[in-house]
Formats: C-alpha cells, sequence, structure tokens
C-alpha cells in the first residue's frame, strides 16, 4: 500500500469517528419551509376545539393528520414561502388535500379536506410549538 492511501484511509477513519460528536452538537433540525421539529400542539377550530399534541419530525405529519403512518404520494399544488397547497393519495386509506400556512416557524394554520377509512373529514386547526419532544 502506497503512503498516500494509507494518509487518506487514516483520514477517512479519523472523520468516521468524529462524525458522531460532531452531529451531537448540531443544533436542532428544521422541517422544510422553516418550520421548528418538536412537539406541536394542533388545537382544532369548531366547536370543541380539541387539541392534540404531536412530535414532529416530517412536514408530512403536519400535511396529511388523517392518515399518519400510511405510505402516501403527494402532489404539490401551490407553493410559496409562507404557504403549501398539497393533494395525497394514500390507496384504499383515503386520500386528501391541505392548505398550511405559515405565520411564523413556530405557529401554523392548516386547513385539509379528503376521505380517511371510507369517511369524508374536513377541519381547521392552528398548531403551535411548544418544545422539544418528550
Amino acid at each position: 500500500m502506497t503512503a498516500g492511501r494509507c494518509a487518506l484511509g487514516a483520514a477517512l477513519a479519523m472523520m468516521m469517528a468524529i462524525a458522531p460528536a460532531v452531529q451531537a452538537a448540531a443544533p436542532l433540525p428544521r422541517l422544510p419551509k422553516g418550520l421548528e421539529a418538536g412537539e406541536w400542539e394542533l388545537r382544532e377550530r369548531g366547536t370543541d376545539g380539541a387539541v392534540r399534541r404531536i412530535c414532529v419530525a416530517h412536514l408530512n405529519q403536519l400535511l396529511q393528520s388523517r392518515h399518519a403512518g400510511n405510505s402516501c404520494k403527494s402532489f404539490t399544488v401551490s407553493e410559496t414561502q409562507r404557504r403549501l397547497v398539497v393533494t395525497y393519495e394514500c390507496g384504499a386509506a383515503g386520500n386528501g388535500r391541505t392548505d398550511l400556512r405559515i405565520e411564523t416557524a413556530r405557529l401554523v394554520q392548516i386547513q385539509s379536506q379528503g376521505i380517511a377509512r371510507g369517511a369524508p373529514f374536513d377541519f381547521s386547526l392552528e398548531g403551535r410549538w411548544v418544545g422539544a419532544c418528550h
């Protein structure tokens, strides 16, 4: 083995050894569109104002909340810096259309409608970031 290859191998081994330490020091991730990852409180607008909390790591958790855990194909209808409109198809589980309006990195308005488990749904939510996931 040449000296150059030995040096390259040693450099790669050192990079692999320190990579976990570099990742651990990285700031909290942001979701696409600048939204904060973490625990979000979703408050339904309407009669009872039901509230639920979810740990959000992916934008689809806010866009496809009635189809959580399903493998869905999505299509972006419209996208601006502060708004995202998508439609999605989840096979037999149903489909939907969601309009996500971003007020800040920690406050969103969500309007969604579609079919889930054979029944129609239509709701409006306000989503607020409340902190890191527990």
